[in-house]
């Protein structure tokens, strides 16, 4: 098939979101899954005592996937109505069923109840592809659990943490993401069987107003289609609160990969850490040296998109008009689709780049013991204080001293001699053995290492075992 030329093609689909993503949000899954819910519907109507025969069932079954797009397509331009379009095509395919397809039900019923099997199933794969990447960065964070580093607050050189555990706090942020995504698919409910305006009116009309009839076949409906629960109210639309509820948790996936990526880029300028780098991959087009970001920018870029995306729904939410207005349509099958098609992609580099960081542990030393000298000032001085000295005078040296190597350092480019300034300082009685026993980077980590383990051990153990290691790899067009 030629690819299309002269046409808009989204990116999504051509560069960035699965093919597994991209099927449920497809015609042909949308389409297939509206005769499941045909069938579901005639299934139960007829247990529950309608005239519906088992030939006419079988009839539906066995076209459940065979769908003739063509003619739904061609009804399409004369009726203009998608639902009725294809009710039509299903009855082209099955002459004896035509008459009882889509019996009672309103265009909502396949359509919304779609909408919520393909949100379950979509947010199914995010979790699997963001547990693939917690696998990832929990071995990262093992390996380097206890390798000192630079930590930073504003930006600027704070108190060392290890390279571990600064994975932790990635970690972190993914894990809450992915136990909100978790929350929501625990309360998702089908819309259910519940007619045009929500009254269920139509199928007390088919069923003698047996209202216990009625609410059976919502029960036998949702089953048959795997969900235990149905909302117990709605106009014509389940709530469109649920899109902006499962948007919002998108959003948050796309903020914790962009927080991820936006450290790795800074770490990779720092020359600390980097994306993998292809042996024949070009980093720019006129600097043959440069080793750039792309796949974490790209991440970037995304989060970008989604995060702006989330407000879709709520404006939609908050605009339906009492028992539903079709302005959300349009707006909503853009705004939900392309945000789980780019979280998918976000996470489909999540999972390439943190299979294969790459971490310069002798420039990540060098860069801490430039900075240790000032963060050991601490210790020197307690130290000095345990030998007689006074607090507050030997702060006020050290801040002098720190601050006089800080300008040697940037000012004139030299080294960092603070160490020289604190031996010639008569008021600090160490000796320069006893100060350079101080600059030993694991004595600043604190608990990082354990924490990194006790971490790994406990909530993270117990939300990867709701997961199978499958051992995702990535799709990733680099």
């Amino acid at each position: 098939m030629e690819p299309n030329r002269t046409g808009y093609v989204s990116p999504l689909s051509t560069r960035y979101a699965s093919r597994e993503m991209q099927y449920l949000f497809s015609e042909e899954h949308k389409f297939r899954t509206w005769r499941q819910l045909w069938i579901a519907l005639a299934r139960a109507e007829r247990q529950l005592g309608l005239n519906i025969t088992a030939e006419q069932i079988e009839e539906l079954e066995a076209h459940a996937e065979d769908i003739n797009f063509d003619v739904a397509r061609e009804r399409e331009k004369q009726v203009r109505h998608d639902v009725m379009s294809h009710v039509y095509a299903y009855g082209q395919q099955c002459p004896k069923a035509a008459g009882i397809i889509h019996l009672g039900a309103t265009s909502c019923y396949v359509g919304d109840n779609t909408d919520v099997l393909i949100l379950r199933d979509a947010s199914r794969l995010v979790l699997k592809k963001a547990a693939q990447v917690l696998r990832n960065l929990s071995a990262f964070a093992r390996q380097y659990r206890a390798l000192p580093c630079l930590g930073y607050t504003h930006l600027q050189p704070a108190q060392l943490t290890t390279v571990g555990k600064r994975a932790t706090l990635w970690m972190n942020e993914l894990m809450m993401d992915m136990e909100n995504l978790e929350y929501q698919l625990s309360a998702l409910a089908l819309r259910g069987v519940k007619g045009t305006t929500g009254t269920q009116a139509s199928f007390m009309e088919l069923f003698g107003g047996d209202g216990e009839k009625v609410k059976e076949l919502e029960r036998l409906v949702a089953a048959e289609m795997g969900f235990a629960k149905w909302v117990p109210v709605c106009g014509q639309t389940y709530s469109r609160k649920t899109d902006a509820y499962f948007l919002a948790v998108l959003s948050g996936f796309a903020q914790s990969a962009c927080k991820f990526a936006n450290d790795l880029r800074i770490l990779q300028s720092f020359e600390e850490m980097e994306e993998p780098f292809e042996k024949d991959q070009i980093g720019s087009s006129a600097m043959p040296y440069k080793r750039n970001p792309m796949r974490s920018e790209r991440i970037c870029a995304l989060s970008r998109y989604v995060i702006q995306d989330a407000v879709n729904p709520a404006m939609t939410a908050a605009t339906q008009w009492f028992e539903r207005t079709l302005d959300d349509s349009a707006n909503k099958r853009i705004a939900v689709a392309e945000a789980f098609l780019a979280v998918d992609a976000i996470l489909e580099i999540y999972i390439n780049v943190t299979a294969g960081l790459v971490v310069y542990e002798r420039v990540v030393r060098r860069r801490v013991m430039e900075k240790l000298p000032f963060m050991a000032t601490e210790n020197v001085m307690m130290e000095a204080v345990k030998r007689g000295g006074d607090r507050q005078e030997l702060h006020e040296a050290l801040r002098t001293h720190s601050h006089a190597a800080a300008a040697r350092v940037k000012l004139e480019g030299g080294q960092n001699d603070l160490i020289d300034r604190i031996v010639a300082d008569p008021l600090f009685p160490l000796t320069r053995e006893e100060i350079e026993a101080q600059m030993d980077p694991a004595l600043y980590v604190g608990r990082a290492p354990e924490q990194v383990t006790e971490f790994l051990e406990g909530p993270v153990a117990e939300l990867l075992g709701r997961y199978p290691d499958e051992d995702i790899r990535a799709e990733l067009s680099v």
